[in-house]
Formats: structure tokens, sequence, C-alpha cells
């Protein structure tokens, strides 16, 4: 009974710090890091002020772990689709991949928000944690890419071409795209035909 009840806390608690990293991560992407307190935090989530300092000791680490559960959650968004999804060519796996980032971006706007925080990129230049989750969500994203050019390669469906320069240059024009929608500067889902089909047409092996 005595490890039951102590089972059950041990979810409860975890349950709490799930809530208090979602409420953050939408604070964080909206308001940045300055203009969020850790008090806001806990009102929104509901709990106590002093409880969020059991879990997070500073404004700092909160945003590191909050850095870290988009990671966290990019990474085993695109693995399960890989898992579920089965493509004829290594340029369709493409094409499937840089529509699911799109996808993403636009039910998890707060991810993408957070990444390009200036804050963010500041953060990583002195945090070496930081920067490391940085760097795993982007070298995801590009491997993404990449593999799925050199698949093509293999297949014959892709061109000859530098599969990580090329992964790059796709990648920038996926997250330009993204920016533009999330600052409201144009209604870039217009765009998302245009650009696989330009996609399709650079790399396609003629």
């Amino acid at each position: 009974m005595k490890n039951f009840l102590l089972q059950g806390s041990a979810n409860a608690e975890e349950i709490k710090k799930a809530d208090i990293l979602d409420t953050a991560t939408i604070l964080f992407a909206n308001k940045g890091f300055t203009n969020t307190s850790m008090t806001e935090v806990a009102s929104l989530t509901g709990i106590v002020g002093a409880t969020i300092f059991y879990h997070f000791k500073t404004k700092e680490e909160l945003f590191v772990s909050v850095l870290e559960n988009v990671k966290t959650g990019l990474v085993e968004a695109f693995s399960l689709y890989f898992q579920e999804e089965h493509f004829p060519s290594g340029l369709e796996r493409l094409l499937g991949a840089i529509a699911y980032h799109l996808h993403i971006a636009e039910i998890k706007k707060e991810w993408f928000l957070l990444l390009r925080r200036h804050y963010t990129h500041e953060l990583a230049a002195v945090n070496p944690t930081c920067r490391q989750h940085l760097e795993v969500v982007y070298t995801c994203l590009v491997e993404i890419f990449e593999k799925a050019l050199t698949i093509g390669q293999e297949d014959g469906s892709v061109g000859q071409l530098s599969a990580k320069k090329t992964a790059l240059i796709i990648l920038a024009m996926v997250d330009g795209i993204i920016q533009l929608e999330s600052n409201n500067l144009y209604n870039a889902g217009t765009l998302y035909s245009e650009l696989l089909a330009s996609c399709r047409k650079m790399v396609e092996n003629k």
C-alpha cells in the first residue's frame, strides 16, 4: 500500500512537471525569456508559486528544460512518422519529410517560435546544455533531408548533387516559410505546394 501511494505521488509530480513545461513553452515562445516570470508560469499552471522552484531552481534551468522537451518532441515526432510511412523512392521520402515538417510547424507553433527566439541562441553561446539541445534539433532536421536525398541518389530518383549542402538549403527554405507564417507577414500556407514543387524540381534526377 505504501509503495502504491509513493508511486501515485511520483506520477502526480511528473504530471505537474509536464504541465509546467507546457505552460512555460507557450510563454517563452510568445513573450520571450525576459518578459516571462516564474510566478506567471506557476499561476497559469495552477500551482502555488513556491512549488515551481521544487522542480526548477531558476528560470534559466526551466528554459533549458523547455528546450530539451522541444528537442525530444521533434525527434520523436519524426521518428514515429518514418515508422508509420513508407515511400516508393528517396525523392518521395524527401517531399514527405518537408510536408511533415510544415505540418508540425502548424500544430506546434510554439516550438518553432522558441527555436527562433534571440535568447535561445544567446544562452546557447554560454550554456553547453542549451547549445547541445539546439544542435540536436537542427542536426536531426538536416539529417532527415540528407538521408532522403542519399536514398534517392541510390534508387535513381535524385540527381547527383551534394546531399549535405542541398539538405541545408532545403532546411533554410522550409524554415523561412515557417518564419513568414509565424510572423503573420504573409499567408505562407499558400506557398507550401510551390515549395514542394520547387524542391522536387531542384533535386529530381532528370
